[in-house]
């Protein structure tokens, strides 16, 4: 970004200098109902990944049987960090299958509980600065069905220990989280290909 593009309302009287301030950790929201939420969080956490960054994607809602692009990509960089060093850890877990730490068995599944159990996966990783970027991937729809509290989350959030970025997506986005977010981004739908009948395609939605 240019220098100066955006400057500060007013300098915080916090104590910190500016190198301090820059060193922060962020929480971001991309919400609204336009197309490329994820994408965005995802291209971050490729940046992060390239810096030695540690990246965790938690996704909810989405179905363990649908075939990211983005998954494929990451992974594959976990394991050039593996063998290699180079970047960072990946690690990717989908609601739709369970949660790698539980392994539920089955078909059936509450996803109200699965959805719970993974946001307190997330709080416990948190507190123990397990990694250094998450993508809590299409998290504002849990919060908006009422599965998970928005003040717990709110709260997790602004009191986490250490420096772990925390990129959020999702549409309907709901006051509390945008009031804890350092950085919010609302993707407005200005027109749309399927609009006009076209369908999904190969590299642009998955």
């Amino acid at each position: 970004m240019p220098q100066g593009q955006l400057d500060p309302d007013q300098v915080p009287d916090d104590g910190l200098t500016t190198r301090q301030r820059r060193m922060l950790p962020v929480t971001a929201v991309h919400t609204g109902k336009g197309k490329g939420k994820s994408t965005s969080a995802f291209g971050t956490a490729l940046r992060a990944w390239n810096q030695g960054m540690n990246i965790a994607v938690f996704q909810f809602v989405k179905s363990a049987k649908w075939k990211i692009g983005e998954e494929e990509v990451f992974l594959r960089l976990g394991e050039l960090h593996d063998a290699e060093g180079l970047g960072g850890a990946v690690e990717w877990h989908k609601m739709g299958s369970g949660w790698s730490w539980s392994r539920k068995k089955g078909d059936e599944s509450d996803h109200a509980a699965d959805a719970v159990d993974g946001w307190e996966e997330i709080k416990r990783r948190l507190a123990a600065e397990q990694h250094d970027f998450y993508v809590l991937d299409e998290f504002t729809y849990p919060l908006k069905w009422g599965w998970i509290d928005v003040e717990d989350v709110a709260e997790t959030l602004r009191s986490r220990p250490g420096r772990q970025h925390v990129f959020i997506t999702g549409r309907d986005a709901p006051e509390g989280l945008i009031e804890v977010a350092d950085l919010v981004t609302e993707m407005s739908l200005v027109k749309h290909p399927m609009q006009a009948g076209r369908k999904g395609q190969k590299g642009i939605e998955w």
